[in-house]
């Protein structure tokens, strides 16, 4: 696994700083984007215990690829998860997981949550999705990154309650950008949730359903066929593929690709083998992303040096990565060109030796 960066130096050992480069930042779990000084913080304020592994023993030691894995994983996610007990902790993790990305050279965040993970706190899933579309906001205006909300869905819940959050996100149209469907891919059906796919796209969201990290090519095509995706988070998988990666191509289907997360899930055992230059050379529009960086203990500019160290990227494609992730993401079509601009200004700069 990448090692974890901190966003206030820049330790790159060769060509520009990846701090400095400009990109946008499109798989973010809410939960998961948290710091790990913020959950233990919350769970002295709330009075709750956490797992050995969120303390003593962090950063845990994860995989996913049986039950037990992933249930390892799940039980310290729904523990740090647990400490979210009241508004100022919604505040507080969307304003940090902003704050972060912003020190990372991120110039636009979409940060996912699945609202009734926390509803019972505030009031109601409706609350809940307010308090993060308006801490969004402010974190917008305050530090100098746009930050978008996407509202996601959970395989391990009914695909009707899947339906309730497309008919909330819809509500929220226009501050909720997209819909998606997190979680155990390997639970639950994908065509289950494709109605409630179809409520969010009547209403003018974009589908970014998770697939293609625990599952091969053949849960991909399952998804493109039944909820009709604009991006796949995750998605890497499409790569043992050459009907499947086509697909994704003909359909212009962005991959959020999330190198730590591959790793720390043992869906590869070394950092060589994600195939994110395989990907790449095939013409894949690659969106770098960090997943849950609590549990897996590195943020956005580690999968970008991964890119570099592991497969060899030079600065000009790694500039085309961040044009990648632009390109994919929601954010409007001026901050786009503002950032593309900003992508090309920083090939300008000397490189670092």
């Amino acid at each position: 696994m990448a090692a974890t960066k901190d966003a206030t130096t820049d330790d790159t050992t060769r060509g520009r700083s990846l701090l400095t480069l400009p990109k946008a930042h499109l798989h973010l779990h809410f939960t998961g984007s948290m710091r790990i000084e913020t959950v233990r913080e919350m769970a002295d304020k709330h009075g709750l215990r956490l797992p050995n592994a969120l303390t003593r023993d962090y950063p845990p030691q994860l995989s996913g690829v049986d039950d037990r894995g992933w249930f390892r994983f799940q039980r310290l996610y729904d523990a740090a998860r647990a400490c979210v007990r009241d508004e100022q902790d919604m505040r507080r993790i969307v304003r940090e997981a902003a704050q972060d990305d912003a020190a990372e050279g991120s110039k636009w965040l979409e940060i996912q949550v699945d609202p009734t993970s926390y509803a019972g706190f505030v009031g109601g899933i409706t609350p809940m999705l307010e308090i993060v579309i308006d801490e969004a906001k402010a974190a917008s205006s305050d530090l100098g990154i746009g930050v978008g909300v996407l509202v996601a869905a959970s395989r391990i819940k009914h695909p009707y309650d899947a339906r309730t959050l497309a008919r909330l996100a819809v509500q929220h149209a226009g501050d909720v950008l997209a819909f998606g469907l997190s979680n155990d891919e390997r639970r639950g059906n994908t065509e289950d949730f494709a109605p409630a796919f179809r409520i969010a796209h009547a209403g003018g969201l974009a589908s970014v359903p998770h697939s293609g990290e625990l599952l091969g090519p053949q849960a991909i095509s399952e998804t493109i066929d039944s909820l009709g995706p604009q991006r796949l988070g995750h998605g890497v998988r499409a790569a043992e593929s050459d009907v499947v990666l086509e697909r994704v191509l003909d359909n212009d289907i962005a991959l959020e690709v999330c190198p730590g997360s591959n790793l720390a899930l043992g869906v590869y055992s070394r950092p060589e083998d994600v195939p994110l230059r395989q990907l790449f050379d095939a013409g894949a529009t690659i969106a770098l992303g960090a997943d849950d960086p609590l549990l897996f203990d590195n943020r956005l500019a580690a999968q970008y040096e991964t890119a570099r160290t592991v497969h060899g990227f030079s600065d000009e494609e790694l500039a085309e990565l961040a044009r990648h992730s632009i390109r994919a993401s929601f954010a409007p079509d001026d901050s786009k060109r503002e950032m593309f601009a900003e992508v090309d200004a920083w090939l300008t700069e000397s490189p670092q030796n």
